[in-house]
Parts: structure tokens; sequence; C-alpha cells
């Protein structure tokens, strides 16, 4: 098994991957020089992705 693997399993179980990039994007915008607006850009597009690819794995599973 790969290391990322194992990373990515770590991750979904002590964390989810959408609070992640929620806590990451504001620790960016914190200390570094994202707006807000660049901000919303990178919550929305990845918790989108993620809601696409979320759906796609339930729908080949299920049938």
């Amino acid at each position: 098994m790969s290391k990322q693997a194992v990373l990515d399993k770590v991750m979904a179980k002590v964390i989810s991957r959408k609070l992640f990039t929620f806590l990451t994007a504001t620790g960016l915008m914190l200390w570094s020089d994202l707006s807000s607006d660049t901000w919303g850009m990178i919550a929305m597009v990845y918790i989108g992705t993620q809601g696409a690819i979320d759906a796609m794995r339930t729908y080949k599973h299920g049938s």
C-alpha cells in the first residue's frame, strides 16, 4: 500500500476532507494574502467536485 493511500485512509478517519479544505483555506486567508473571494472559490470548487465524485462512486457501487 502506498504512503498516499495510507494517508488518505487516516485523513478519512480522523477528519473529513471538506473540513480539511475549509481549515486550509481559512489558514491561508489569515496568514497569507488570500482574499475572501479566493477562499470562497477554493471551498466551493473542492466541495462541489468532491460531491460529484462521491455521487459517482455511489452510483457505480449501486448498479
